[in-house]
């Protein structure tokens, strides 16, 4: 039976076994969808044996192998040169193994109706799955955007990579009033980390706060955001998102996007 993985460290989190199994089931395909915890250590090993695995189609990748990744697999797209960071796998017939990326597509789908041209965005973060969301928010045509981080070279070389204009600032610093959007890229916040300590009240009412992180969903960040009025996006929108979009690679069939309802009933339960 044909199967796909998501591998981390940790992974006992992931939600993207749900998410394929409901989809699988939905449409009556004889495949599966599982956990596997890898370390960093341990990756070039997992991929090695993956290589003579035939009804394995691949693996989502995340927390931390987004970029290590790259040095173990095949890059025919140039996701190096252009996110930076993969999170999808694929098995060929042949054995080989191709990287590339869903994440930008995932994050960019819920704020596909909001205008962000020309406009400020924060992103807290500058890893991998910040690179993801950098690139889609240059193909938006966003204005400035200003990158927390602990590491401000690191956050400035990613602005410079993707063609963005604006800043780095600290983890915490004050946000500016005409923010649009505000993405929380990193770690925190999820189970097992610290919050992500931000203050929100400067934002105007139109402003919008994304969360990427999913465990817990209703993060520190979106309940003050929330209690702020503003208008939020959780990390299911994005993970589910990129998952329909690694569900058509791995199984050669479209999600029913139309049971989206049901699907995060599950998910939430």
């Amino acid at each position: 039976m044909p199967f796909a993985e998501v591998i981390g460290d940790p992974i006992a989190q992931s939600k993207s076994p749900l998410i394929h199994r409901f989809w699988l089931d939905a449409l009556g395909i004889a495949g599966d969808y599982a956990r596997a915890h890898v370390t960093a250590g341990g990756l070039a090993d997992y991929i090695a044996r993956s290589r003579d695995k035939p009804l394995w189609r691949g693996c989502n990748v995340t927390i931390p192998h987004k970029i290590a990744i790259m040095e173990l697999v095949d890059d025919p797209g140039d996701v190096r040169g252009s996110i930076g960071a993969m999170n999808t796998v694929l098995r060929q017939p042949d054995g080989s193994l191709i990287g590339t990326n869903t994440d930008a597509g995932g994050f960019a789908a819920p704020i596909a109706g909001l205008d962000l041209t020309g406009r400020h965005v924060v992103v807290v973060g500058a890893g991998g799955a910040a690179r993801a969301v950098l690139f889609a928010l240059a193909k938006l045509g966003v204005g400035r955007v200003t990158v927390m981080n602990r590491s401000p070279l690191k956050a400035a070389g990613l602005l410079a990579k993707f063609g963005l204009k604006g800043d780095v600032v600290p983890l915490g610093a004050p946000l500016a009033s005409d923010a649009a959007l505000v993405v929380n890229t990193s770690a925190l916040g999820m189970a097992g980390q610290p919050p992500l300590d931000i203050d929100l009240s400067p934002l105007d009412e139109d402003a919008v706060v994304y969360d990427i992180v999913y465990a817990p969903l209703e993060t520190p960040l979106l309940a003050q955001a929330r209690a702020c009025g503003l208008e939020t996006v959780d990390g299911l929108e994005m993970l589910v998102g990129q998952a329909a979009l690694a569900f058509e690679l791995f199984f050669g069939a479209e999600p029913p996007r139309d049971r989206d309802d049901e699907l995060r009933a599950l998910l939430v339960a």
